[in-house]
C-alpha cells in the first residue's frame, strides 16, 4: 500500500463520472486462455491495455502507462518475445467514462480473451469488478481510484496491504503515509505549508486530506481556496507570500497549477518547493510553466519509481533507449514500462503454459518486486488490520532548467517511519 496522504488520489478531484456494469461469459470460458495447444506453441500471448486516452481532462493525460507498456512489449518482441512467443497488445480507449471502461473490459476479456491487463490507466475504473470476477490479473495499473485496494486479482503499480475482498481498504477506509511531508521537514527544515484548492467538493476534500497529513507532521498550514469558475490565483499567491509559506501543495488541475505558478512569480512569492505528484512528473514542464520561470524552478515531484532522467541506471537507460522516438517523456511512461516487465517476469515463470491462473499466482507470491530497480520494492499482502505506522521510502526530484528533473537522494534510502492516516475514498 504505497499511498501518501498527498498522493492518495492523483486524479481524485476529477472522479465525477458514473459507473456501469458489463456482461461476462461463464467462468469456464476463462480457465486456460493463452495456453498453447500442440502445434500452436508460437501463438501470440495476448494482453490488454486500457487507458482514458480521450477524456474530460485532455487527450494525453492518461496515455503514459499505455505508451510505456507498448514500448516494452515492442522491444521484447524484437528479442524473441516470451519463450519464443510474441506479445500481442490489444489497446482500448475507455473515453474517461465508466460505461466506456466497462465496454473495454468486456471486449478485452470476453472477446479478445487476453491473459492479463497491463498498465491500466483509467479515470473511472468501473469495470474493475468484472476483471476481478473473471480472475484476470490486472498488473501495474495506476491507482487513480480505490479499485486496487478493493478487489482481488488487481495489482496496482504501488502495491497494497488491504484485504481486497470487495470493500475499499479496511471497512471502507484507506490509509496513507506522511513521508512526503516528513521528507521536506527533515531534509529541508520546512515548517509552513500552503494548500491551494478549488471551491469544488472533490478538490476541497483532497485539500483536507493533504492538510490532515501536514498537521500530523507538525506543519502550520495556510489554506487557500479559489473559485472554480473564476479563480483569483493572484490573491491566493499574495496571501501565501504574506503567510510565509515555504511549501505549496495543491488540489488543482495542470492548467490551474500553471496559473498559480504564474501568479506566484508575479507577486514575488518565492518558496522552497512547489510540490507536485507523479502525474505531472513530465518533460513538458517548460511548456506547461513557460510564463513562470521562478516557480518552474521550484517544482519538486515525489513518487515511488526511479526518475526517468536517471540514465545512469541500466534499467532506466533501457527504457529511454526504447522510447527515444517519443515526443515527450514522463514518469507514468516509465511505470507503464515497469508494469509490462512485471507481467513478462510472471509469464516467463509460467512458460510454456501461460495462463491467467499461473500469472495471478506469481503476483500473489508476497515477495517484493522492483522491476529491475525501477520501483521501490512493491508488495501485495492482505492484512486483517491496517498498520498504524510504516517505514516508507520515496523518490524525489526537482526541476532545473537545462537539466530537467534532477534526482534528490536515493529512493531506497529516502525512508521514514511515518503514521498511516485513514481516509474515505
Amino acid at each position: 500500500m504505497r499511498r501518501t496522504a498527498a498522493g492518495a488520489a492523483v486524479a481524485g478531484l476529477l472522479l465525477l463520472l458514473g459507473t456501469a456494469c458489463g456482461s461476462r461469459l461463464p467462468e469456464s470460458d476463462f480457465e486456460n486462455p493463452g495456453t498453447p495447444t500442440p502445434g500452436e506453441s508460437a501463438a501470440p500471448i495476448r494482453v490488454g491495455v486500457i487507458s482514458s486516452a480521450t477524456s474530460p481532462v485532455g487527450a494525453s493525460a492518461f496515455t503514459g502507462g499505455r505508451d510505456g507498456a507498448k514500448a516494452f512489449f515492442d522491444r521484447l518482441d524484437a528479442r524473441a518475445g516470451i519463450d519464443g512467443r510474441r506479445v500481442e497488445v490489444r489497446t482500448c480507449d475507455d473515453g474517461g467514462s465508466g460505461v466506456g471502461n466497462s465496454a473495454c473490459v468486456h471486449r478485452l476479456i470476453d472477446e479478445d480473451k487476453v491473459v492479463a491487463l497491463v498498465a491500466t490507466t483509467s479515470l473511472d475504473y468501473a469495470g474493475a469488478p468484472q476483471v476481478s470476477r473473471a480472475g484476470v490479473p490486472d498488473i501495474g495499473g495506476q491507482p487513480i481510484g480505490a479499485a486496487y485496494d478493493t478487489y482481488p486479482h488487481l495489482y496496482g503499480i504501488y502495491g497494497s496491504l488491504a484485504p481486497r475482498e470487495g470493500t475499499p481498504g479496511w471497512n471502507g477506509e484507506l490509509y496513507g503515509g506522511t513521508e512526503v511531508y516528513r521528507y521536506f521537514k527533515r531534509v529541508h527544515g520546512a515548517r509552513t505549508a500552503a494548500v491551494v484548492s478549488y471551491n469544488q467538493s472533490a478538490s476541497a476534500a483532497y485539500a483536507r486530506l493533504v492538510t490532515q497529513g501536514l498537521r500530523a507532521e507538525g506543519y502550520r498550514v495556510v489554506a487557500e481556496q479559489v473559485d472554480f469558475a473564476l479563480p483569483d490565483f493572484r490573491a491566493a499567491a499574495a496571501d501565501l507570500k504574506a503567510q510565509g509559506a515555504q511549501l505549496v501543495f495543491d488540489a488543482l488541475d495542470t492548467h490551474g497549477n500553471a496559473q498559480l505558478c504564474q501568479a506566484m512569480d508575479a507577486v514575488g512569492a518565492h518558496v522552497l518547493a512547489k510540490v507536485t505528484n507523479v502525474q505531472n512528473w513530465t518533460s513538458t514542464v517548460p511548456e506547461d510553466y513557460k510564463s513562470a520561470p521562478r516557480c518552474r524552478n521550484a517544482l519538486w515531484a515525489t513518487g515511488s519509481s526511479r526518475n526517468y532522467e536517471d540514465v545512469g541506471a541500466p534499467a532506466v537507460r533501457e527504457f529511454r533507449d526504447a522510447t527515444a522516438g517519443l515526443a515527450t517523456h514522463s514518469q507514468w511512461q516509465l511505470e507503464g514500462w515497469a508494469a509490462a516487465r512485471w507481467f513478462t517476469d510472471a509469464a516467463k515463470s509460467c512458460a510454456p503454459h501461460i495462463t491467467r491462473a499461473c500469472v495471478d499466482a506469481f503476483m500473489n507470491r508476497g515477495r517484493p518486486y522492483t522491476a529491475g530497480g525501477l520501483l521501490i520494492p512493491v508488495v501485495y499482502e492482505r492484512l486483517a488490520e491496517p498498520p498504524k505506522t510504516r517505514r516508507t521510502c520515496l523518490s524525489v526530484a526537482r526541476w532545473r532548467d537545462g537539466s530537467g528533473w534532477v534526482t534528490q537522494g536515493d529512493m531506497n534510502t529516502n525512508c521514514f517511519d511515518v503514521p498511516q492516516i485513514p481516509y474515505r475514498p
